[in-house]
């Protein structure tokens, strides 16, 4: 304890002089391991503009110190002055041609220069000095993704990890890439070869947890969560997926200890509190669910997600002028969501604004026109209203847009009954048969009278004898 006092003390007194000199502009000198020690205190606070003048101070008593050269570039990388980074390297790399700290950050600032070619070339470079390879083939891996090269970069990832298992950027940027290639499934093998080399990394069993969860095996995704928060009890990301997966298989009161978890770990955020909000929805405690979308707003009125959450939970209170307003405002943010206008279409025909409902419907047609249940919603108001025909007319359309849908040829069935069309109405209905005979059950609801229901009985029951 004393030694670390009188440590800190000559620390305090060194900094302290330090400032004055620049407060005074007198001049002032200290040896390499005092602007050693002035430059980190500063980095080590982010106080990067005081680092600069000391690192600049330093360079111009020792110009030929590599590592106050490095210093001053990593220092004009945190305040963005690239330009500025690369002439420092290129005067460290006079000096010392074969340093890898020098190669590999001038490496980095080329890639935040958007040069990648350029940034790989010294990546590879500092390859060959160095000792400690997993970083320079991660950074080799991101500029090849920036380069959209996935399998190149992929490639680096592997060469990361064999250096070392514990490079957890590694692990989850070829998970990302993995993914974007369509090849999650064939490396399921892959991250269990790390967990059978290294039982206890924890990113490794989180990547695949993730892996399992977009290949929908949600059991075996739960399992290998759990695995990780059992290493890591205070694994937040881990929590916060499992919370996503076991909402997946509407598991909504273990979701919810998951995302509370979550929040525990990491505090409020905008988001935990629409996470906790849906679970609660999911469990129909609409109220509480509401409060936390609310929570979620209060905290960031710009997102989106919690103001359709609240509206959400107002619909299944069958709340729909209320709903109504917290949809608008997401809309507000957000008016490129097709969910968002499919739920405001909903609520605004249930308060009986049906001009609004349809151009509701119509605006989310063109942003997803490959929503079943759009084209079904949408086509039963124009049903209810009597207009057969338009009810007809966009089944068709939906049908473009979504050709051999079953309950789609069940439903003009149903249209063209009631306009009268039955010739047509029987085509449809054979179709509909052909693809999907189980669901002709559907149908019996828009027919509340017991001989209509018997006579499409007779039809459908004399088209099973045969083709039976």
């Amino acid at each position: 304890m004393p030694e670390n006092y009188k440590k800190r003390k000559e620390e305090n007194e060194l900094i302290r002089n330090f400032e004055e000199s620049l407060r005074t502009d007198s001049p002032i000198f200290l040896d390499l391991e005092a602007f050693d020690e002035i430059i980190n205190h500063y980095m080590d606070r982010g106080k990067n503009e005081k680092a600069l003048k000391a690192c600049t101070l330093a360079i111009a008593q020792y110009p030929f110190s590599v590592e106050l050269l490095t210093y001053g570039a990593q220092i004009n990388i945190n305040l963005c002055n690239l330009k500025e980074a690369i002439e420092l390297l290129e005067q460290a790399e006079t000096f010392q041609p074969n340093e890898p700290d020098v190669l590999a950050l001038k490496g980095s600032v080329y890639s935040l220069l958007g040069e990648y070619e350029n940034a790989i070339e010294y990546l590879n470079a500092a390859l060959n000095f160095t000792q400690e390879k997993d970083e320079i083939h991660y950074q080799i891996g991101l500029a090849y993704q920036q380069m959209d090269e996935l399998n190149a970069a992929i490639d680096a990832y592997k060469l990361a990890l064999e250096d070392n298992i514990h490079h957890d950027g590694a692990l989850y940027e070829m998970a990302y890439c993995l993914d974007m290639m369509g090849k999650l499934e064939s490396s399921i093998d892959y991250y269990k070869q790390f967990i059978d080399a290294d039982p206890y990394s924890k990113a490794a069993w989180y990547n695949l947890g993730i892996v399992y969860n977009k290949l929908e095996k949600f059991e075996e995704a739960i399992e290998a969560y759990e695995y990780a928060i059992l290493i890591d009890e205070e694994f937040s990301s881990a929590y916060f997926n499992l919370g996503n997966t076991l909402m997946n298989i509407k598991e909504f009161s273990k979701a919810l200890d998951a995302y509370k978890k979550t929040y525990d770990l990491e505090g409020a955020s905008p988001e935990s509190y629409c996470c906790i909000g849906a679970a609660y929805e999911g469990l129909g405690q609409y109220g509480l669910g509401l409060k936390y979308f609310q929570k979620a707003a209060k905290l960031d009125n710009l997102y989106d997600e919690a103001w359709f959450g609240a509206g959400a939970c107002l619909s299944k209170q069958e709340k729909w002028y209320q709903s109504i307003h917290f949809y608008n405002k997401a809309l507000k943010l957000n008016e490129e969501n097709p969910i968002y206008w499919q739920a405001i279409a909903e609520a605004e025909y249930k308060v009986g604004n049906v001009i609004s409902s349809l151009d509701a419907y119509e605006e989310a047609s063109l942003l997803a026109p490959d929503n079943k249940d759009l084209w079904l919603n949408w086509s039963r108001i124009y049903f209810e209203q009597g207009e057969f025909n338009k009810a007809i007319e966009l089944m068709l359309s939906g049908m473009e847009e979504i050709p051999d849908q079953a309950e789609f040829f069940y439903r003009i069935t149903v249209y063209l009954i009631c306009a009268g069309k039955y010739k047509e109405a029987f085509n449809f209905l054979e179709n509909a048969l052909v693809l999907d005979f189980d669901q002709h059950t559907q149908i019996f609801e828009f027919f509340p009278q017991l001989e209509t229901q018997k006579a499409l009985y007779k039809i459908i029951d004399q088209f099973r004898k045969e083709n039976s």
